[in-house]
């Protein structure tokens, strides 16, 4: 059994794996001010990012899913490792050799299963790639030259080759310490009849990685007559690999895809290999499925598409009937995207690698400017079915095409192609095709409703969450004056347990100077994971104050508590005043007026303060 990691060898981890970095690999981050960076979760769906990352404090909360957590938490979360498996995928990552309490370092036959599965991945690669260039790969080799692919290009994508041997990767990878097991849960090679035998056995081989450039697959191009098998065949489903949440291409192009707000759908691995070559390197594909709404997921968080509708998705099919059939399927998830879509199809039906060997790079980049938006690629191939030089036929290409146009959500957009459909079916009679489109729209199901408005935030609870932000994150803008506070100025259930957590971590006089070392001391006395959440949720929501004005800002906002303090005292001595007999009580009672004046005084300039933000 391994031991337990050094509490000082998890510290180094977590200091040399900067958060922004290992997130940024996964999600597309972008700047929200104050520090602090915001992409879509990785975690749950959804429309606009409220995923956010605080660099200076290395943690991250989603405000959307309640996520949140340090670079370790997220690496466990998003690769499904345990605590420690995370710190040694960390460590890995930033050249870091643990060592265990319990003595040596640890060999990795010790680590976890992912972390084994993902070397025996990447040493089945290099033994693939090696042996492209032997002898018995020349049908590979002819193969990737007859598409206009060089050795070098070959190098670029870790393209290679399986021998037509039953054992030859089991033989080499069971010499180098994994077990039949793993070999077989990992899909690189199945039960035979007396044995492991390879999965892939004369085929040439494409590594298939995930967007941290880890190898989690195959996909294997049959190249022997002699081979019965299926034409494409790939990794089945296992503990790394899911075909429906994986894109070929993927590692290569997530920065060009994030700087150029572009993402380009190919068919196949040659496919993607043309369209980085010729000048496309946002081309991405998938592995033996139809693009689904798992791959829009992975898209979105490198596009961060959101509202503006700045970024674009390019389909490219070929053009025959399969071709257009495919592309309406696409389609059917079009509105899954933020962004605009669009539909490449080259007119004589030449998918990009064959196109690129046929008319050079330029025409791979042409075809993809080129481009149709999907709505109208969809619209026009469906009217086209029909025979529009008749009445008849108009009508039957209008009902057909009606429920495209009435399934458009953005209202101005639909407008807008519903008075080109008019055009393309030569009615112009725009009234009339809005009718017939309106119609179809009230009639379909599930038609989406509008959102409910949330609820308006009571201004004082706005002011504990302002100033609890301030106390995790500027602790010496507030200091004294916070923990001097009476618990009862918090009143949401969340503000009066994260006072009480201040408080029992010494209160800000204990925080020193903030940072990651005052939120992991709060961690520590957070003995619930709900309060840990908490801890992170306000170490990472962005403070509502420029930089430069967050010492006015914090000021205010202690001003502002204080009062609602001063307002309880009031009312309190308010209420004495009232019981007692001016007359008979009149030493009293003037005293507890002269109190009342200096507290509506002090009220005053609170108030003056607050207003000061």
């Amino acid at each position: 059994m391994a031991g337990r990691i050094r509490d000082v060898d998890i510290a180094l981890v977590r200091e040399r794996s900067p958060i922004a970095d290992v997130i940024g690999e996964h999600i597309q981050l972008r700047n929200a001010g104050g520090g602090n960076l915001k992409g879509l979760c990785p975690f749950h769906d959804e429309k606009s990012p409220s995923f956010n990352v605080t660099p200076e404090r290395g943690m991250y909360y989603c405000f959307g899913c309640s996520e949140g957590g340090d670079v370790i938490t997220f690496v466990e979360k998003i690769e499904h490792l345990t605590f420690g498996e995370a710190v040694e995928r960390l460590a890995q990552r930033a050249g870091i050799q643990l060592q265990y309490e319990q003595g040596g370092y640890v060999p990795r036959r010790d680590h976890g299963e992912r972390a084994r599965l993902i070397e025996a991945h990447r040493l089945a690669a290099e033994f693939y790639a090696d042996k492209l260039f032997g002898p018995d790969a020349a049908p590979g080799r002819r193969f990737l030259s007859e598409r206009g692919f060089e050795r070098a290009d070959a190098e670029l994508f870790g393209v290679g080759y399986a021998p037509a041997e039953w054992e030859a990767l089991t033989r080499h990878l069971l010499a180098r310490g994994f077990t039949v097991d793993e070999l077989v849960k990992g899909g690189l090679a199945r039960e035979g009849r007396r044995g492991p035998i390879d999965r892939f056995r004369g085929r040439l081989i494409w590594p298939i990685k995930d967007a941290t450039g880890d190898v989690i697959g195959f996909g294997a191009r049959k190249l022997l007559d002699s081979d019965d098998g299926p034409k494409y065949l790939n990794t089945p489903d296992s503990p790394l690999y899911k075909k429906s949440q994986v894109l070929y291409g993927i590692d290569l192009a997530k920065r060009e895809i994030s700087k150029r707000s572009q993402a380009v759908i190919v068919e196949g691995y040659t496919d993607v290999m043309a369209c980085h070559l010729a000048g496309v390197p946002t081309a991405v594909a998938t592995c033996g499925t139809a693009f689904g709404e798992e791959h829009i997921k992975i898209l979105r968080r490198f596009l961060l598409d959101q509202a503006e509708f700045r970024g674009e998705v390019i389909f490219t099919f070929d053009g025959d009937a399969a071709g257009q059939k495919a592309a309406l399927r696409a389609f059917a998830d079009e509105q899954k995207f933020v962004t605009q879509t669009y539909v490449a199809i080259q007119a004589d039906g030449l998918d990009p690698c064959d196109l690129r060997v046929k008319q050079g790079d330029a025409a791979v980049r042409d075809l993809i400017a080129s481009r149709e938006p999907l709505f109208q690629f969809a619209i026009r191939s469906t009217i086209d079915r029909y025979d529009l030089r008749s009445n008849e036929g108009k009508i039957a290409a209008l009902d057909a095409a009606a429920p495209i146009v009435a399934g458009i959500k953005d209202a101005g957009l639909r407008k807008r192609y519903a008075i080109d459909l008019d055009r393309w079916l030569g009615f112009m009679d725009e009234r009339f095709v809005m009718q017939r489109i309106a119609e179809v729209g009230r009639a379909q199901p599930g038609r989406p409703q509008r959102a409910a408005r949330p609820a308006p935030v009571d201004p004082h609870v706005r002011v504990e969450a302002e100033l609890l932000k301030l106390a995790v994150q500027r602790p010496a803008l507030v200091g004294p004056r916070f923990d001097a506070l009476d618990p009862q100025a918090f009143t949401a259930p969340d503000h009066v347990t994260l006072h009480g957590l201040i408080a029992a971590a010494g209160g800000l006089a204990a925080a020193g100077h903030g940072g990651r070392e005052w939120v992991d001391r709060l961690l520590e006395h957070a003995h619930e994971e709900a309060t840990a959440a908490l801890v992170t949720r306000f170490a990472v929501e962005p403070i509502q104050a420029d930089s430069d004005a967050e010492e006015r800002y914090a000021a205010a906002m202690l001003a502002a508590i204080e009062a609602v303090a001063v307002d309880r005292a009031i009312a309190q001595v308010k209420s004495r005043i009232q019981r007692l007999n001016p007359v008979e009580e009149q030493q009293e009672y003037n005293r507890l007026f002269g109190e009342l004046v200096a507290l509506e005084q002090q009220r005053r300039v609170l108030r003056d303060r607050a207003a000061g933000s």
